[in-house]
């Protein structure tokens, strides 16, 4: 895959408290910080759309999360909050104050907490395809079988393709968007035994975050929720910003789980019409 939309962008390994954080820096060096974290199963080149749109106006910050991309392997179980104190680290690393927040899945659920541990680092929050519910016992099943059959081995299966398509890829992708069905195979560069922490700490271990989110106050938050999404369906992100004071919640249609890479004119519209409707020191 080539990356280069990434000329001109820094690369760097941050120290965190879960190991070495890979993260690439580029756009506009003097403009707000809008910071991306990726899907489980992708690393921060998957926003390649949203760093093209935004880079014009804004110093972009994509991270590879833990266990993914470039950053260290992950060898144990993590929750949301790790994630929101690596993320502080990596935010003072970068001399950061504020940042504008974007995440899809993973992300979208860092995104929704980040504000209510961190108020004074989040000028805004957009979270895309997440969910702030327990684990169906369905998804406990799926998640625990797959990361069962990850951790048993050293390179990325090529069953791990399949599983990642039909998360992934929704009836409209699979039926008009071959490029988008190709690109899920992406998730065959991963370290499967870091795949598999991760999928059972993201995944099978979340907890129940309503009540975290309703202690957010002040914080400007969109939740986008994708029409075709199997893994986390629309009145199960809506129940997430129902949960947010004020926030805004809109629906993609004909858009599945990894909206923000299948369908990136429509997520970079809905960004572009919530940042414009904030106060300027917001954007």
């Amino acid at each position: 895959m080539t990356t280069q939309w990434l000329e001109g962008a820094t690369e760097k390994l941050i120290p965190t408290s879960l190991g070495l954080v890979n993260v690439r820096v580029g756009g506009r060096s003097d403009g707000p910080a809008m910071v991306f974290w990726p899907s489980l199963m992708m690393d921060g080149t998957m926003w390649q759309h949203q760093y093209e749109h935004f880079a014009p106006t804004h110093r972009v910050v994509l991270i590879d999360s833990p266990g993914h991309g470039k950053s260290d392997a992950l060898r144990k179980i993590i929750d949301l909050e790790d994630c929101s104190d690596v993320l502080v680290e990596i935010l003072d690393a970068l001399d950061i104050d504020k940042c504008v927040l974007v995440g899809n899945s993973w992300g979208g659920m860092l995104a929704g907490v980040f504000p209510a541990y961190h108020p004074q680092r989040t000028a805004a929050a957009i979270g895309i395809n997440c969910t702030a519910s327990l684990p169906t016992m369905f998804e406990s099943i799926w998640a625990t079988a797959l990361s069962t059959f990850l951790s048993l081995h050293a390179k990325m299966p090529p069953l791990a393709a399949k599983a990642a398509r039909g998360a992934f890829a929704g009836p409209t992708a699979e039926a008009t968007n071959p490029e988008f069905v190709e690109f899920t195979k992406f998730v065959l560069r991963d370290d499967p035994k870091s795949v598999a922490w991760a999928l059972r700490s993201i995944l099978i271990g979340r907890k129940d975050e309503h009540r975290r989110l309703n202690t957010i106050k002040d914080v400007p938050v969109l939740i986008i929720a994708g029409e075709e999404d199997s893994q986390f369906p629309v009145h199960v992100v809506r129940k997430m910003a129902d949960a947010i004071e004020g926030s805004t919640f809109r629906v993609l249609q004909h858009t599945a789980h990894l909206a923000a890479r299948e369908n990136p004119q429509g997520v970079n519209a809905e960004i572009d019409a919530f940042l414009a409707d904030l106060p300027a020191a917001a954007r």
